[in-house]
């Protein structure tokens, strides 16, 4: 799901809430050393993302802020804000020359350059917290018991 979150609307608050959980009280933030990435310039996306995109030659660019029970992916057109929430059950991460979220048919490609490479320790806390949660629900093993 995307948001337009350039101004406050009190209706998307429950709506995040509930797809990906309540904010990380600031007790939590400090001992997790930071729950967002810096700014990652996007390189592709999918044709369903285009028209979040700037059209014009510019760069794009987006953060990442992780929740207790997924991720919310914020976006930069020009002066306008928006935001793609994605769960951790529907969120696939696939690292190659540019490291790539996958979700709801549609992904997103960051160029690795230098703000990518200080970015490193947020992936890795990105990774532990969908293998974690992976493992916390896994179904797969619970349907040998049968």
């Amino acid at each position: 799901m995307i948001l337009n979150t350039t101004y406050r609307d009190k209706g998307h608050r429950p709506i995040i809430n509930d797809l990906v959980g309540k904010p990380f009280s600031f007790i939590e933030i400090i001992r997790r050393k930071g729950i967002g990435s810096k700014r990652l310039v996007i390189e592709e996306v999918s044709p369903n993302l285009k028209p979040y995109m700037n059209s014009v030659s510019d760069i794009n660019y987006a953060n990442i802020e992780l929740r207790p029970y997924g991720i919310l992916i914020f976006i930069n057109k020009g002066l306008s804000n928006f935001t793609w929430i994605v769960p951790y059950y529907q969120l696939v991460i696939y690292k190659m020359n540019c490291s790539s979220i996958h979700a709801q048919g549609r992904f997103v490609h960051f160029m690795v350059n230098k703000n990518f490479k200080e970015s490193r320790s947020f992936f890795n806390k990105l990774w532990d917290a969908k293998i974690n949660f992976d493992m916390k629900y896994n179904f797969t093993n619970n349907m040998d018991d049968f």
